[in-house]
């Protein structure tokens, strides 16, 4: 008999290649998951793609829409109802979806404007995508329609409020003195009263209210500000900072009556600090404690007392500290 002189690993590394049940012919196809038909790939791809819903918030509004044949709906609960149940079936096939607020003398002028015709869905689709673009939608995390939609319409609020103040700024050119651009001197001034404001604030959390009375509207403006013990600076939204500042500006420039009241909490523990000011000669000037009071516990509307806040005192503004104002007028 003739010896086998083959080596061992030699033989396994054949009959592996060679069997046609080996393990590599047995081995699973690796795959990838991903969609195969054309019907597929398109359902994938439309999961990707965000969409903004144009909500008409109140009955007024609904009605006014209710004038073109177009329109689907007529009666607001109902189409309400409608609304939310879309945003909700969107939520749960994982699609990402924001939220505008649609405004119907907006969407005509914006019609006018593009020369389309109102009166067609297509028109209402474009103008919500371009209230999308201007930032004013807010994303759809699955919270009820009653809780969205006030934040909804005060988002819109503080976006009309930020674009009146910035065109008022934009209205006021240049001194007369030194040719210096006055709503840029004036956001400028604005941004170092709250600097100086928040800086002798000290650390807490604070909330601060700015009240304009501009030419035609009663500006207001509100902005949330954190320090920290450790920190010599507050953090805040970039956003409601310049809205707050910019408001603020309106009255450093067209130098009119104007407000500042400051809410500080420091702890669980210590009441809550209420402060304020009125602008004057685009400084700060302090109130006095009696008038912190008055102005927080007098309706603003029928001018009666209301009851003053438990656990908050109320006192008199500080002194803030601030480089003298340039002389532009």
């Amino acid at each position: 008999m003739t010896p086998n002189t083959t080596p061992p690993e030699h033989d396994d590394h054949r009959d592996r290649s060679s069997a046609p049940n080996s393990r590599r012919s047995q081995r699973p196809r690796r795959t990838t998951g991903r969609p195969r038909t054309r019907a597929a790939q398109r359902r994938a791809l439309r999961r990707e793609v965000p969409a903004t819903v144009g909500v008409l918030t109140d009955a007024h509004d609904f009605h006014a829409m209710r004038g073109y044949d177009s329109f689907p709906f007529d009666d607001h609960p109902a189409y309400l109802r409608h609304v939310e149940a879309l945003l909700t079936a969107r939520t749960a096939d994982g699609l990402h979806t924001s939220v505008a607020l649609f405004d119907p003398d907006d969407f005509a002028q914006y019609c006018t404007d593009e020369g389309i015709d109102p009166d067609a869905t297509r028109s209402r689709s474009r103008f919500t995508a371009a209230v999308a673009a201007r930032g004013d939608a807010l994303t759809y995390s699955g919270q009820p329609l009653g809780e969205l939609l006030p934040r909804l319409i005060d988002n819109a609020v503080r976006q009309a409020t930020w674009e009146y103040a910035a065109a008022l700024l934009a209205d006021v050119g240049a001194c007369a003195d030194c040719g210096e651009d006055i709503g840029k001197a004036s956001l400028d001034r604005a941004f170092h009263l709250l600097s100086r404001l928040l800086e002798a604030a000290g650390p807490g959390a604070h909330h601060l209210v700015c009240s304009v009375l501009a030419p035609e509207e009663h500006l207001l403006a509100a902005l949330q500000a954190q320090r920290d013990t450790t920190s010599t600076t507050a953090r805040m939204d970039s956003v409601a900072l310049t809205e707050f500042v910019t408001v603020l500006a309106t009255a450093v420039a067209l130098d009119r009556p104007a407000g500042v009241v400051l809410r500080t909490t420091t702890s669980d523990d210590t009441p809550v600090r209420l402060h304020g000011w009125r602008l004057q000669a685009s400084r700060l000037v302090p109130l006095t404690e009696a008038e912190v009071f008055s102005a927080y516990c007098t309706d603003a509307t029928t001018g009666e007392p209301v009851s003053p806040e438990p656990n908050v005192e109320y006192r008199a503004g500080f002194e803030v500290q601030a480089d003298d104002p340039d002389p532009h007028h």
